[in-house]
């Protein structure tokens, strides 16, 4: 049976639900009349059981019965953890931080 699951790769961009996670897939599709290659992505609400997932992880999901209203995905396994530093680093740049002005 679970020969027939979809599978997806993405990176999770919200984590702030319980035991939810937000998972971002990307996919490259070629425009049927100018055939330029456009970047298209797909938001899905998996399941993270043990709360496991931080923001910038990539994950890899499958597809699973209904969890609840919006959750038919659930998380297999975090391929890659989010480099904190890296993240840190992107506040800065962008003018965001954790203290108050």
């Amino acid at each position: 049976m679970e020969k027939n699951r979809k599978v997806r790769i993405g990176k999770v961009t919200s984590n702030k639900m319980a035991k939810t996670v937000v998972v971002q897939v990307e996919n490259l599709r070629r425009h049927p009349l100018y055939h330029k290659v456009i970047k298209h992505s797909s938001s899905f609400k998996a399941h993270d059981e043990d709360n496991m997932c931080n923001i910038g992880d990539v994950v890899k999901i499958v597809e699973t019965r209904p969890v609840s209203k919006d959750k038919r995905w659930r998380i297999v396994e975090i391929i890659r953890k989010a480099d904190i530093v890296g993240a840190l680093k992107e506040d800065v740049e962008t003018g965001k931080s954790g203290e108050p002005k």
